[in-house]
């Protein structure tokens, strides 16, 4: 019934949002080149902050330039924490999973890629998303795309146009946390049957029950608001991370002996693609579009969590946030990608036809027959995870769109659970194609407001660095005078 209503509309969205114009033989989709030329563009115009910076980041996300008297709601790390846990969700596995059973593992290497330019573009929104936030009537605070597209375009003599893409990104973020709260709810139910006994599961025609206790558990967390979701996901992301490294890691070194072969294949076929639809351009685009969904570099939505940070300078939570695309698809979808490449054999892989979490299971199961049942459990914990970050995030944007005040919170909270209950019951291929598209729709708006403000970013940056370069010095005199 849902699909059927939604389907002509999920269509529609999804063609203009995926329209590709054929280069070289590949079909490249103007919206993933829109990516790719931002996450360039903020590499090179920010003289390789995703580099240069790393070092300053780890040393914000420690504390070491905390105080406990700056404005905001959370720590760097909560911050963090709370961003990372609605990017690494199902996609760390099932979208690296499509990205090399369709693309070859040299599709793996150029998610990497994507993930390291990503950096730069993370760090230009989040940037922005802290220092355009405002401070809402109850002493919270909001922040995000829709407030620095408004605010910063207006400074610049744009108002109109600021306002007009803040209430498209609304929309669309509005729209596309409920579809990804449905999806994450039902890959949640779909693994729980799975690891349950199939068909023949206590719960596999009990969708309802499971998606009435999955909502539950969320809106217990998420009635809190994010202080609340902050906290949690300090606590839930590091813990299913490692337990996911971990397990990664024993299965790549179960398979220690293809490692070597597997390292050479997944970078000779980045360039030589083996399986690819439009050879070296499209294993490339295949890639950076995986990667784009996995880390939403450029699309903005994890700004939203970024800009409740508790910091007197905006600049340090753009550090903290550029260590996401990092973990994310660096290393997260990285190992992925070696547990696939080390688990099954050559022939399985770049054969052309899309394969999720069973193709990862697989791998899993070759080394030992329980591991599949694990990695079930944890793909339930980073649906949940996503499933959390994301009632933020939309209900950030109705916030913007109705207004801000504890009934509207309450009432998009419930809706957003109840939703939780629908993706147990019902496929949604309709919603979640229209969910994609909304999602990738978001960075059309956002890169076009970071395009505007990059000259304004850039010199906050410089200031930034000679402020820190002077403290620096300072201290370096104080401890030869000491000594």
């Amino acid at each position: 019934m849902i699909d059927r209503a939604f389907q002509p509309i999920a269509t529609f969205v999804s063609e203009l949002v995926f329209v590709s114009i054929p280069i070289g033989g590949a079909e490249v989709p103007l919206i993933v080149a829109w990516l790719i030329a931002g996450a360039t563009f903020f590499t090179l115009a920010l003289r390789g902050i995703n580099i240069r910076g790393f070092r300053h980041a780890l040393r914000i996300v420690l504390g070491r330039e905390d105080a406990s008297d700056d404005p905001g709601s959370v720590s760097h790390f909560q911050a963090l924490a709370t961003a990372v846990s609605g990017t690494v969700g199902v996609g760390n596995i099932a979208h690296v999973a499509v990205a090399v059973s369709v693309g070859g593992p040299g599709a793996a290497f150029w998610m990497a890629v994507a993930g390291f330019l990503g950096m730069a573009s993370k760090f230009a929104e989040c940037t922005l998303g802290v220092k355009y936030r405002r401070t809402n009537p109850d002493g919270s605070w909001s922040g995000g795309p829709m407030y620095y597209l408004s605010g910063g375009l207006s400074a610049l003599g744009w108002p109109r146009l600021g306002r007009g893409l803040a209430l498209y990104y609304a929309l669309c973020v509005l729209f596309g946390s409920v579809g990804i709260g449905m999806f994450q709810a039902n890959q949640a139910y779909v693994q729980l049957v799975t690891v349950t006994g199939g068909s023949e599961s206590l719960v596999a025609d009990r969708g309802w029950l499971v998606g009435g206790l999955l909502a539950l558990s969320v809106g217990a967390v998420i009635v809190g608001g994010i202080g609340s979701i902050a906290r949690f996901t300090a606590k839930l992301v590091p813990a299913m991370v490692i337990l996911y490294l971990g397990c990664g890691f024993l299965v790549i070194a179960a398979n220690a002996a293809h490692l070597p072969d597997a390292l050479h294949r997944i970078v000779a076929e980045a360039f030589t693609p083996k399986g690819a639809t439009g050879g070296f351009l499209g294993v490339v685009v295949l890639g950076f579009r995986r990667a784009a969904f996995s880390n939403e570099a450029g699309i903005g939505s994890s700004s939203i969590a970024h800009s409740v940070v508790r910091t007197r300078e905006p600049l340090t939570q753009g550090f903290v946030a550029m260590l996401e695309p990092f973990i994310d698809t660096v290393i997260v979808c990285s190992i992925t990608a070696l547990i696939i490449t080390t688990g099954l054999a050559p022939s399985e892989l770049g054969t052309g036809v899309a394969s999720g979490v069973e193709l990862t299971s697989t791998a899993f199961g070759r080394v030992h027959p329980a591991l599949p049942s694990v990695l079930s459990v944890i793909v339930l914990l980073f649906a949940y995870s996503t499933l959390i970050s994301w009632s933020y995030y939309g209900l950030e944007g109705c916030a913007y769109l109705i207004g801000e005040s504890r009934r509207i919170r309450t009432a998009f909270n419930l809706f957003y659970c109840l939703c939780a209950v629908v993706g147990c019951t019902t496929t949604l291929k309709a919603i979640l194609e229209f969910t994609d598209a909304m999602v990738f729709a978001m960075a059309f708006a956002n890169l076009i407001g970071l395009y505007f403000m990059a000259p304004e970013l850039r010199a906050d940056l410089d200031r930034y660095w000679r402020v820190i370069r002077a403290r620096d010095r300072a201290r370096q005199r104080r401890g030869v005078r000491a000594s």
